[in-house]
């Protein structure tokens, strides 16, 4: 998996803040408060999107509605993912996440790893 590119990154965020759907036509005129772009680049983009599996779309009426296909959050866990297969090393590259982790991180893994554990006990 790769990261997005910038303009998809840019769209990518305007549909995850929306957290619903999205017509191009409104992620086009949220682009226009911010820099000069076709109509026509923010529809292919989306379009790209769609082929490679971020966002899902639905035709209704003329124009089709998107929406991402994982949260931000679970994007950035398959980022996080890659970047520990493609590591070498696996105890290695945690090691050197873990050390930059600040206290708050720190205790919030701690507590992820705790409630994973007894969920995965139950199993």
């Amino acid at each position: 998996m790769r990261g997005f590119g910038d303009l998809e990154a840019v769209i990518m965020d305007r549909v995850w803040r929306r957290g619903g759907t999205m017509t191009v036509r409104a992620v086009f005129e949220d682009l226009l408060h911010e820099r000069e772009i076709a109509y026509t680049t923010v529809m292919s983009t989306m379009d790209n999107l769609h082929g490679k599996g971020w966002l899902s779309r639905e035709r209704r009426g003329k124009a089709f509605v998107y929406w991402a296909t994982l949260s931000r959050d679970e994007y950035s866990a398959r980022l996080m993912r890659d970047a520990l297969d493609a590591g070498g090393d696996p105890g290695a590259v945690l090691t050197h996440l873990v050390e930059q982790l600040t206290d708050q991180e720190s205790t919030e893994l701690g507590q992820v790893l705790r409630r994973l554990k007894r969920t995965r006990g139950t199993r």
